[in-house]
């Protein structure tokens, strides 16, 4: 379990986690390259972490806010912070974005509809956007980091997150707590994010011939 959480861990400069993110950001750079600045990003469920591991906090015409639960420092000076809930962007007005971005936080969202509420909100605000989530059939969770965990019965997850450590989660001995953390991740397969993101281009991040995430993306 160690050897995965490495691989996954973020934090670590020669992580496969670290080795997809600079891949799949390049991508992204190459799309909104085409754009004339200056340019307005939201990024829903973003930290400024993720900026900054990418590289990304200086550039000349690019204005970002995050815009998440959790409060974040800002230190630079192309950033904003707004505190909110993914599934409610109603503090900005009809397409007041250039670009929506959201990396790994549509699957956090527990249920279809609340991820509906999300896919929403980020077509009315955002002239494009670009939604990057982990893939249903990839056969290792890439939050519990358990071979095959998502397909198991809820019932079994909770035995499991009960009795072990998994991936980023301790041992929770309450059933309640447990059910709760199982249950609030949702991953999502190819026909859901095309009925969320009709409109959209599909990219599918591979790992070993097998489709890791998915970016739909649209307008770029």
């Amino acid at each position: 379990m160690k050897s995965l959480t490495h691989l996954a861990d973020s934090t670590i400069s020669n992580s496969l986690a670290v080795k997809f993110r600079r891949r799949r950001f390049k991508l992204f750079c190459e799309l909104i390259n085409k754009l004339p600045r200056p340019i307005k990003i939201l990024d829903v469920g973003g930290t400024l972490y993720f900026w900054e591991a990418v590289g990304f906090v200086h550039e000349d015409g690019v204005e970002i806010t995050l815009f998440n639960l959790f409060p974040q420092e800002i230190k630079h000076r192309n950033f904003k912070f707004v505190q909110g809930d993914a599934t409610d962007l109603s503090l900005f007005a009809n397409k007041s974005f250039d670009v929506v971005f959201s990396n790994s936080v549509i699957e956090h969202l527990t249920t279809f509809e609340n991820q509906k509420k999300m896919a929403d909100e980020i077509k009315r605000v955002g002239k494009r956007y670009w939604v990057q989530t982990p893939n249903f059939y990839f056969p290792i969770e890439q939050h519990f980091l358990c071979p095959f965990y998502h397909w198991l019965p809820i019932r079994t997850r909770i035995w499991l997150i009960q009795n072990f450590n998994l991936g980023w989660y301790k041992r929770e001995q309450d059933y309640k707590v447990a059910y709760e953390l199982v249950t609030s991740i949702r991953l999502l397969k190819y026909k859901e994010i095309k009925t969320l993101f009709p409109e959209a281009k599909i990219y599918k991040e591979r790992f070993l011939g097998l489709v890791k995430s998915y970016i739909a993306y649209s307008g770029l």
